[in-house]
C-alpha cells in the first residue's frame, strides 16, 4: 500500500515538473531532487529530511567539524526520534542520558575532541582562540605546527577562560574534561533548537518530562 502511494505521488511530481517547466523562461528549468517521508524545518535555512532511514541535514551541527562529536552524535539521534519515531519523550531522553554519562565521565576521550582548522601560522593570531592556544601549547612540546594543520583539543577543568583550557588531545587526560563545558556549550546548544522548535524548553529536557506528541507537528 505504502509503495502504491509514494508511487502514485512520485506521478504526480512528475506531472507537476512538466506543467511549471513549459512556463518557466528558457534556460530555467524545477528539477526533482528527492522524495522525503519526514521534513523537520527549524528555520529556512537550516532543516533536516529523511529517506529511507538517511537523513539530510542543513545548517545543523550534525556536518560542522568544530563541534564535538558527541554533540553531533546526540543531535542525529535526537533528529532520529522526531523524524523515524515523531516522538519528542523519547529525544528528551536522548539528551539525559547523555547529560548524565557526561556528568559521570562514562563520555569515552574520542566523543569530546573538536577539530578546528589553523588558517595561519599559530604565531600570526591576534585572537587567542582555543584552538590557537591548543596549537601553542603542542608546539611548546615538540611538536611541528603550522597553518592548515588540523588541531585537535580538549576542554578541560579550571577556573581560566575556555580558551586557555584548551589541551592538544595528544596532553589531555580524559579524567579532567570539564563536564559543564560539554554539557553548556556542546550538546544543549546541539539540540536546544530543534526542541524548542517543537515546544520544549531547556528546563523541560533537563527537569521534568512534558506531555505532547508531534502528531499536530507532522500533519
Amino acid at each position: 500500500m505504502v509503495c502504491l502511494l509514494n508511487e502514485e505521488i512520485l506521478e504526480k511530481v512528475d506531472e507537476f515538473l512538466g506543467d511549471v517547466n513549459k512556463k518557466l523562461p528558457e534556460g530555467m528549468e524545477l528539477e526533482y531532487e528527492g522524495f522525503y517521508e519526514r521534513g523537520f524545518f527549524v528555520t529556512k535555512k537550516r532543516y533536516a529530511l529523511i529517506e529511507n532511514k538517511n537523513i539530510v541535514v542543513k545548517g545543523l551541527e550534525l556536518v560542522r567539524r568544530d563541534w564535538a562529536p558527541v554533540a553531533k552524535k546526540t543531535q542525529e539521534k535526537v533528529l532520529r526520534a522526531i523524524l523515524e519515531d515523531a516522538s519528542p519523550q523519547k529525544a528528551t531522553k536522548i539528551i539525559r542520558a547523555v547529560v548524565e554519562e557526561i556528568k559521570e565521565g562514562k563520555i569515552p576521550l574520542e566523543d569530546l575532541v573538536i577539530h578546528t582548522q589553523l588558517t595561519k601560522n599559530p604565531e600570526e593570531y591576534v585572537q587567542m582562540a582555543p584552538h590557537v592556544l591548543a596549537a601553542k601549547k603542542s608546539i611548546a612540546n615538540g611538536r611541528n605546527v603550522s597553518r592548515g594543520a588540523i588541531i585537535r583539543y580538549v576542554i578541560v577543568r579550571g577556573k581560566e577562560p575556555i580558551s586557555k583550557r584548551a589541551i592538544p588531545l595528544e596532553d589531555v587526560d580524559v579524567i579532567n574534561y570539564d563536564s559543564n563545558y560539554y554539557i553548556e556549550n556542546q550538546v544543549l546548544p546541539a539540540v536546544s533548537r530543534i526542541i524548542e522548535a517543537i515546544g520544549y524548553s531547556k528546563e523541560d529536557i533537563m527537569h521534568k518530562e512534558k506531555q505532547s506528541s508531534l502528531d499536530a507537528f507532522f500533519s
